[in-house]
């Protein structure tokens, strides 16, 4: 258990959702705050949690305006966003508007954690930038440019570098389509220049580009590079 309790905001509409969360988070000593509606949460901010946990289907405020009011008080607070099952428009929705994650109801428990600890390390990866970039065997030399896998080099394009070194930058977090065609052409560019990148990166990065370790595809949303070790 942490010394210092890492908060949570929880915000959803569903008692059974909060106390499973509650119980769940509880036992990995996270500190919990709740939430039961949009009103409550804007509230709650003041209390500086340092994750916050995201239903979309809140009675008062619609959940992606919500969002975009908490992203308008605090950049930098991680939000893992629960969405219904399906709905993928609302997932990527919600990643451009600034949401770290996202996870289906239902959901696992044990997934829930791996998804807050990444976004948690994201956060302190932004804020603090290392350098070099481990995980696994991939390691990423974001200063002198070195790309590795175990001990060998990897030798990328300046396109592909560019897409590894974004994803890096924001490792554990998925990035959308429109995210990266943002930032390495422009939003007119079509997916499929993205797509032909994506899999000439794995060509040379996994062990086995079919089944990738490292870059990860969110089935029609986007892309995840996994967190750092």
């Amino acid at each position: 258990m942490n010394a210092t309790p890492i908060k949570v905001l929880v915000i959803d509409d569903e008692p059974p959702i909060r106390k499973l969360l509650r119980m769940g988070l509880s036992t990995q000593g996270y500190d919990i705050l709740e939430a039961s509606n949009g009103k409550i949460a804007l509230e709650k901010l003041a209390e500086d949690p340092a994750l916050i946990i995201l239903d979309l289907g809140l009675p008062d405020i619609q959940g992606h305006d919500l969002l975009r009011m908490i992203r308008g008080r605090n950049e930098a607070v991680p939000i893992v966003v629960l969405s219904s099952r399906g709905d993928e428009a609302g997932k990527v929705q919600a990643l451009d508007l600034g949401a770290d994650d996202y996870l289906t109801k239902p959901f696992g428990m044990d997934e829930l954690l791996a998804r807050l600890r990444a976004a948690l390390r994201h956060q302190l990866q932004v804020q603090g930038e290392r350098p070099v970039f481990r995980s696994g065997d991939l390691s990423v030399d974001l200063v002198r440019r070195i790309v590795k896998v175990g001990e060998r080099d990897i030798k990328l394009s300046p396109k592909e570098y560019d897409l590894l070194r974004v994803l890096v930058q924001h490792a554990g977090k998925v990035l959308t389509h429109r995210f990266l065609l943002k930032e390495l052409w422009d939003e007119l560019t079509d997916a499929q220049y993205l797509r032909v990148y994506v899999r000439q990166l794995r060509q040379k990065i996994e062990a086995d580009p079919e089944r990738p370790q490292f870059v990860l595809t969110e089935t029609g949303i986007g892309y995840r590079l996994r967190a750092a070790d």
